[in-house]
């Protein structure tokens, strides 16, 4: 699937959505959120090609294949809420976009536990070699 393909769909959902939001608001919201749930399918399925370059990279640098996993989680989260965020601001939503990104920047915090413990266990054990 191409760039252009995403943004045919992106381009149709949004002009389907305006054109529905004037006689039926309600199904426009369903059409931008059917839109957005297959340009997100569509992106899964080819980032889900790319995941195997990953545990290349994580293999020959010696780092550890699950702190690969966790950083591709935190960009995953990112990237979805602010995605979702996006679409509930669209609809005047905001309050609830923000909480939603507060909630994101949590778990994101919470799976970075174990990467800041790695990255202190280095810097300790460098510096036990002073």
């Amino acid at each position: 699937m191409g760039i252009f393909q995403l943004v045919g769909i992106a381009f149709v959902t949004a002009v389907a959505a305006l054109i529905l939001k004037e006689t039926k608001p309600e199904l426009a919201f369903a059409v931008t959120i059917a839109g957005s749930i297959i340009l997100l399918l569509f992106v899964f399925e080819l980032f889900k090609d790319s995941v195997s370059i990953f545990q290349e990279i994580a293999s020959a640098t010696g780092i550890n294949a699950s702190l690969v996993k966790i950083l591709l989680k935190m960009v995953g989260i990112g990237y979805l809420v602010e995605f979702s965020a996006g679409i509930l601001s669209d609809f005047g939503q905001t309050s609830l976009a923000d909480k939603l990104t507060f909630c994101g920047k949590v778990l994101i915090l919470i799976l970075a536990i174990p990467i800041i413990e790695s990255v202190l266990k280095l810097i300790v054990s460098l510096l036990e070699l002073i």
